[in-house]
């Protein structure tokens, strides 16, 4: 008996080893910023309300891509669509995007290849929500036509107004963000029910 018990407590230790890294640190969200959408500012200026806007996309994607498992990930709609990982991939592009016409740096193009997992993937998409959403709160009141999305290529340097940041990259955004929960039901992981985006708080 006593070498049974022995054996079957090796052999969980072996299981909880062969579980990824990534897997254990998808769980691990306290340090993760958007598990509930920050308090609103005490007033309505044009920075705050683009601000507000990333804030909401951040929670948005938050529960999202909360406890994605690979089938999630490698879920693909028919029809030659992007899958899961693809589609979150594509936002963190976006994130990026977002981040550097908050802060009036220009986008290169093309953009390096990265090899980062799924749960560096998310982190750094937070991370760049959140940045661009604190850089638009510190600015000036009344300076966002001061902003530009640059972008810069082999063919030359063109700039866009921050208009075409909220009808582009930001609302592309939520857009694939809608996506991912989208197949996420289809692969059978929906969306925690508790989340509740008009409030943006998620009950525990």
């Amino acid at each position: 008996m006593k070498s049974y018990l022995l054996s079957l407590a090796f052999l969980l230790v072996i299981c909880y080893e062969a579980t990824s890294q990534e897997d254990r640190t998808i769980n691990k969200n306290n340090d993760l910023p958007y598990r509930q959408i920050p308090d609103y500012p005490d007033s309505y200026t044009p920075e705050n309300v683009a601000a507000r806007l990333i804030d909401g996309l951040g929670y948005r994607y938050f529960w999202a891509t909360e406890g994605l498992t690979q089938k999630d990930l490698d879920y693909k709609p028919g029809n030659g669509g992007r899958s899961t990982l693809e589609t979150i991939n594509h936002i963190y592009g976006l994130s990026r995007t977002i981040l550097n016409g908050s802060l009036n740096k220009p986008n290169v193009y093309p953009r390096a290849e990265h090899n980062h997992t799924f749960a560096e993937i998310r982190k750094l998409t937070l991370e760049n929500f959140e940045s661009a959403s604190k850089a638009l709160k510190k600015r000036d009141s009344n300076s966002m036509e001061n902003l530009k999305i640059i972008s810069k290529s082999q063919q030359g340097t063109n700039e866009s107004p921050y208009w075409n940041m909220l009808n582009g990259p930001i609302s592309d955004a939520i857009y694939h963000t809608g996506q991912v929960v989208s197949f996420r039901r289809s692969s059978g992981n929906p969306i925690n029910p508790k989340v509740n985006v008009f409030s943006g708080r998620t009950a525990e």
